[in-house]
């Protein structure tokens, strides 16, 4: 989702762009993972991911379909992953894609006229500093070498981002990363990462299923996960009733209806409505098979770090995963006696893992996800590395009392927990950053959170940008900033600060921030927590107020009040909303503080009418510090 994101934006800003994507399907863990109920509870939803979630919305209404199918109420979103990646495909048709491709190898072209000039402004890496420094231009470039499935082709990039699932090409590129709790080169192998899933999108076939999707005999080790899916679901298992914890093990119907789609086979529809659940026809499987999950590795819950440094282990790993998940196809149907089987019309290509098994079994692995849900890949290390402190104290903003503690940088809004599906025993948590098992409960936001841009730059390699889960955060940060809507807001940004660095000659860590927030908020996308009852998204001054409020450049008349509450509940904005004063009229003195303090934001001279309203100045003043 987040290269999706980047290609589409910086494709609309009129770059030339190549997305180079492994499988068929555009949208990773969204498509390709089959992972397509969004994971955005919180609604905090603008630029991209809302148009993206706009043209779902109207494709379903065409057939009188709701998109509104999981998580047991009526606030989800889903769609069949098909859907989404023709959806995202026409969102980037600009761009150039090469489908089932990889890139293997990272050079770096160096020209010898390169040159480094030193000026007078804001690093905009760090927080409210100025200060001199060399900028470097964009005369480098890398050059990629790429293996299709008939021919190897190089490529030459002025920005190169990694959005890939594993963050593979952070090392090919020459930049130092994360991985697990350990640093490289000093990779520590016996160290715990998140479990992987290998989802799988099932329908019920009421006329009974077709022979083809329904094997006679079980894969291999299948009593061990028989076992284990009873304690899941069972013919006569609990049935959910919007009470937590959830009582286990449910039945078949309150765990389809937890990852329900819709179905774009069947007449009618249904939503996550209690009353519906047995009207729907098509689900997720993504509960209970996670891998290793209960399994467990060398007797600890995750997965080994080698998944991410060995492309052998991770290739049994996810055979491994695909399998599990395969036996809940078996165990749906000759346990729970259930008319349930893949979806025949999702996906039509036979994973690599299973080109082994068993011809039956061939037949209903050709509809599986062609890759599995990745949910921790390797992170830059930047200059700045989020940690889960810091999204909780950027979360306080404007609550119990507090004023702004916005990052001035920030690029996108989030909502989510800390979550970690395994690896999350102190001995795997990064002590380094101040982080530990009892952080997850105690750092947890208090709301929606900003993501800084700082986070997507390397701190060693020039014309590289982080995108996808690849950015310089703690594994506990990551546990929030790995969804698809983040991943796609931040994906926008990253697209948005490639197409400045190749259009200004910079590196991207030399591009000022405020320039990006000017061309997203453009884009429709909210960057600030601030809630401002006169200046709603609707409002002609709304881009320039979010971005005055970020880099503390003019007070407002009123600061907004939010509650406390769960980062993954609906936004319900403040218990009262601040006043920008958008409309009222400047006085001196105010002028005097605003020209002060955008003067040493942006090292430029500016000034203002003597007579002018607060929204006017603020319109003004964003345009002359973004423009050359």
């Amino acid at each position: 989702m987040g290269g999706s994101a980047a290609a589409i934006q910086a494709s609309r800003m009129g770059l030339s762009v190549l997305v180079i994507e492994p499988t068929e399907l555009l949208g990773g863990q969204a498509t390709a993972a089959g992972v397509s109920t969004m994971d955005d509870m919180s609604r905090q939803d603008s630029g991209l991911y809302r148009e993206f979630i706009n043209k779902v919305k109207d494709y379903y209404a065409k057939m009188r379909k709701s998109i509104a199918t999981p998580y047991w109420k009526e606030h989800g979103r889903a769609f069949e992953p098909l859907v989404g990646h023709k959806i995202l495909a026409e969102m980037a048709q600009s761009a150039d894609i090469l489908y089932h491709a990889e890139v293997v190898d990272v050079k770096t072209l160096n020209s010898q006229d390169t040159a480094a000039v030193s000026i007078n402004t804001k690093t905009f890496n760090s927080q409210d500093t100025t200060a001199d420094f060399n900028v470097k231009s964009l005369s480098s470039s890398k050059i990629i070498t790429v293996k299709t499935s008939r021919d190897i082709k190089t490529f030459t990039c002025k920005i190169l981002i990694d959005a890939t699932e594993y963050g593979d090409i952070i090392p090919l590129a020459g930049a130092k990363y994360r991985s697990g709790n350990s640093v490289s080169p000093e990779i520590d192998l016996d160290r715990m990462i998140q479990d992987i899933t290998w989802t799988a999108i099932i329908r019920k076939y009421p006329n009974g299923i077709p022979e083809h999707l329904k094997p006679k005999n079980p894969l291999p080790d299948y009593e061990r996960a028989k076992k284990n899916y009873r304690a899941y679901v069972t013919a006569d298992g609990f049935d959910f009733r919007n009470k937590y914890p959830v009582r286990m093990p449910v039945n078949l119907i309150s765990h389809n209806a937890y990852r329900a789609v819709p179905d774009s086979f069947t007449h009618g529809s249904y939503t996550g409505n209690r009353k519906d659940w047995r009207l729907i026809s098509k689900a997720g499987v993504n509960w209970g098979n996670d891998y290793p999950g209960q399994y467990k590795w060398d007797d600890r819950f995750g997965i080994s770090v080698l998944y991410l440094e060995s492309k052998d282990f991770r290739a049994n790993a996810n055979k491994e995963a695909l399998i599990k998940t395969l036996h809940f196809i078996y165990y749906m149907q000759n346990e729970l006696g259930e008319n349930w089987s893949v979806d025949e019309n999702e996906y039509n290509f036979l994973p690599d893992e299973a080109k082994d098994f068993p011809e039956e079994w061939q037949e209903v692995a050709r509809h599986m996800p062609p890759i599995p849900y990745v949910r921790e890949c390797r992170r830059i290390i930047g200059d700045y590395t989020l940690n889960s402190k810091a999204i909780h104290d950027n979360s306080m903003s404007y609550r119990e009392g507090r004023k702004n503690q916005e990052f001035p940088d920030a690029i996108a809004i989030g909502g989510y927990i800390l979550d970690l599906h395994g690896g999350d025993d102190d001995d795997d948590i990064e002590a380094s950053l101040g982080e530990n098992q009892a952080a997850i409960r105690r750092d947890e936001p208090a709301g929606a959170f900003q993501v800084p841009m700082r986070i997507l730059i390397p701190s060693s390699v020039d014309n590289f940008i982080a995108a996808e889960k690849n950015l310089s955060m703690s594994r506990l940060a990551s546990g929030a900033l790995r969804l698809q809507p983040i991943c796609m807001m931040t994906g926008q940004a990253a697209g948005a600060l490639a197409a400045i660095s190749v259009r200004e000659n910079l590196q991207p860590r030399d591009v000022p921030s405020v320039k990006v927030q000017k061309v997203l908020v453009d884009s429709g996308v909210n960057l600030s927590l601030a809630t401002y009852s006169d200046v709603d998204e609707k409002n002609k001054h709304f881009g320039s107020v979010q971005i005055a409020t970020l880099h503390k450049l003019i007070e407002p008349k009123k600061f907004p009040k939010l509650p406390k509450q769960r980062v993954n509940s609906p936004a319900r904005g403040g218990i009262t909303k601040g006043r920008f004063g958008v409309n009222d009229f400047m006085t001196k003195k105010e002028i005097a503080s605003l020209i002060e303090r955008s003067e040493k934001l942006s090292g430029k001279k500016l000034t203002l009418p003597e007579k002018i309203t607060r929204g006017e100045a603020v319109d003004i003043i964003i345009k002359a510090i973004t423009e050359d």
